[in-house]
């Protein structure tokens, strides 16, 4: 049965292929590439890459407006590249899941071009149509400052277009069932090839109906979701539906399927926004909430935990005041902020000291979900805020000290954007192939980070509960699974604090430090006593197999 549900205790590695690693020296990054890199990320315990789109595209939207679903952007490689990718990949147990964009296509897909030749057009009804200008035309934008509607005139049409994100970008109309069809294929095609599953992009605005004049009163339709999850479990029952859909608490039950028959996984992006206000304040208490806000999924449902992404820090769900704190201590300057609602900034430049950063990737491990890390976070990679938007955090992956960064052989000048050659975070100081030598740098502490999340599956599959330790500064988490218990705290503050825990249990059982080589045994109350340092975090087990760990992982840990 434990199988049946690997994406639980899964450690998943998001990656953009053009950033990643340049096989052929042309200075954007491809299969090949990747290909040389998996033993790394073998290596580093990852067991899925989710990669970004890489299909034929015009890429003015980091390849999220494509041109050809079934094929491999040239700047890639081949489909036969991506074959070989795929191969090796298996071969050393990593699973791929990628993105499915059909939200919209690019205004330069065949579809849409055909679509615009007017109402008889093969294609015309693939997408959302209005003659007249919608009353509601500038409502519903995604990118405010950026972009200013989302109903677009087409002149050979004759006709406005809907597009919930750039005008380059029109909705495909999943009202149609001929387009519904096509997804499936799509589906079909990549799972023949041996992907494992998909990031499903947008899901909210996938599902969405809309019609001209409705004025953002829209219908999601779920029953599309379930459909679509039934013919991905017809072709391959291991597969798996990841969705991004960054919604209230209460409309989870709805995505993830009352019963189970929706996204298997979706990104928390609720639980995020109060971990990051959590880390500003020094204050779990919202984060506890939000924990239990989103808890009760179904059994087969799993959230996917993370800290950045590769996009902007959203913050659009917490308060005024929230928001502002979270920005004075992660963004202060105007040029870190975007959207009005996010930061674009790297997670190392933002936390700025290691224990911080140790402190927020623990947390990740530790929350109930299944882990996901950006590519270049495991060495502590920075920022170009010289670039546009959300390129700042898209720069190419560090590997060493030699030109280029050992991303690629090509000229500085066509590179797909300029590495970080200045600063604290230059790719000289800072990179794969040093911290790899270093047993005490933060890519030597990712790895065995990884290795103890996997030996706790309690928290992937066990039931979980917030423990009340009495310090608002303090999240502590009890997880237990098949009768072993792993407890986990973690410490907001930048000064030392000690918890006692209750853990209610009948036996004098010691707690068992999965992480340095000593146990904690329960005072005359019962209770635990627990010492975290500034900023630290401790793993325990109540009962069962200690883990064995190649030495302490920081002195960030509380002894």
């Amino acid at each position: 049965m434990i199988d049946e549900f690997w994406y639980k205790n899964a450690i998943i590695y998001s990656l953009d292929l053009e950033t990643f690693m340049d096989g052929n020296g042309d200075g954007v990054g491809d299969f090949r590439g990747l290909t040389r890199r998996l033993e790394y990320l073998h290596s580093l315990g990852v067991d899925v890459i989710w990669l970004a789109p890489f299909q034929p595209t015009p890429n003015r939207d980091n390849g999220y407006d494509i041109q050809d679903y079934y094929g491999v952007d040239p700047r890639h490689g081949s489909s036969g590249d991506f074959a070989e990718f795929l191969a090796q990949a298996n071969n050393l147990g990593i699973k791929v899941i990628i993105d499915l964009v059909v939200n919209h296509t690019s205004d330069q897909h065949p579809w849409f071009q055909n679509a615009r030749q007017g109402e008889d057009a093969r294609y015309h009804d693939w997408y959302v149509w209005s003659k007249k200008k919608p009353d509601d035309w500038d409502e519903g934008v995604i990118f405010p400052g950026v972009q200013e509607e989302t109903w677009t005139r087409d002149k050979k049409a004759k006709a406005y277009y809907f597009h919930r994100f750039y005008d380059f970008q029109p909705d495909l109309n999943l009202a149609n069932p001929a387009v519904r069809e096509e997804i499936h294929r799509i589906i079909g095609y990549y799972l023949s090839l041996g992907v494992t599953g998909f990031r499903v992009d947008a899901v909210p605005f996938v599902l969405e109906t809309q019609e001209p004049g409705s004025n953002g009163n829209r219908e999601i339709r779920f029953d599309y979701l379930e459909d679509m999850r039934r013919f991905l479990q017809w072709r391959k029952g291991s597969a798996v539906l990841l969705g991004e859909a960054n919604i209230a608490p209460e409309e989870a039950k709805k995505y993830f399927g009352e019963q189970g028959g929706g996204l298997h996984m979706m990104f928390n992006f609720y639980v995020n926004q109060f971990l990051f206000y959590a880390l500003a304040s020094g204050d779990c208490t919202h984060l506890a909430e939000a924990l239990q806000e989103t808890a009760g999924i179904h059994p087969m449902a799993q959230w996917a935990n993370f800290l950045r992404n590769h996009d902007e820090l959203d913050l659009g769900r917490l308060s005024e005041e929230q928001r502002q704190l979270v920005f004075e201590h992660f963004g202060p300057e105007k040029e870190m902020q975007l959207y009005d609602r996010g930061i674009r900034r790297r997670l190392a430049p933002m936390l700025g000291e290691r224990a911080r950063i140790e402190l927020a990737y623990s947390l990740v491990f530790a929350l109930p979900g299944t882990p996901v890390l950006r590519y270049g976070d495991e060495i502590g990679m920075g920022d170009d805020l010289s670039l546009k938007e959300r390129d700042a955090v898209r720069t190419p992956m560090q590997w060493s000290d030699e030109t280029n960064a050992g991303f690629s052989a090509a000229a500085g000048k066509d590179l797909v954007h300029p590495v970080i050659d200045e600063g604290p975070y230059h790719y000289q100081a800072l990179n794969v192939e040093r911290q790899a030598r270093e047993p005490n740098s933060l890519l030597s502490w990712t790895k065995r980070m990884v290795r103890l999340r996997k030996e706790c599956p309690e928290i992937g599959y066990g039931d979980w509960k917030i423990l009340d330790v009495g310090h608002k500064s303090v999240l502590a988490m009890s997880y237990c699974y098949r009768d072993v218990e792993v407890v986990t705290a973690h410490n907001f503050l930048s000064s030392p604090v000690v918890i006692d825990l209750d853990l209610q249990h009948e036996q004098d059982t010691p707690l068992v430090d999965l992480v340095e080589p000593h146990e904690i045994a329960p005072g005359e109350n019962g209770k635990y006593t627990v010492r975290l340092g500034s900023f630290g975090y401790r793993w325990f087990r109540l009962r069962g197999v200690k883990p064995a760990m190649s030495g302490p992982l920081s002195s960030a840990v509380g002894g």
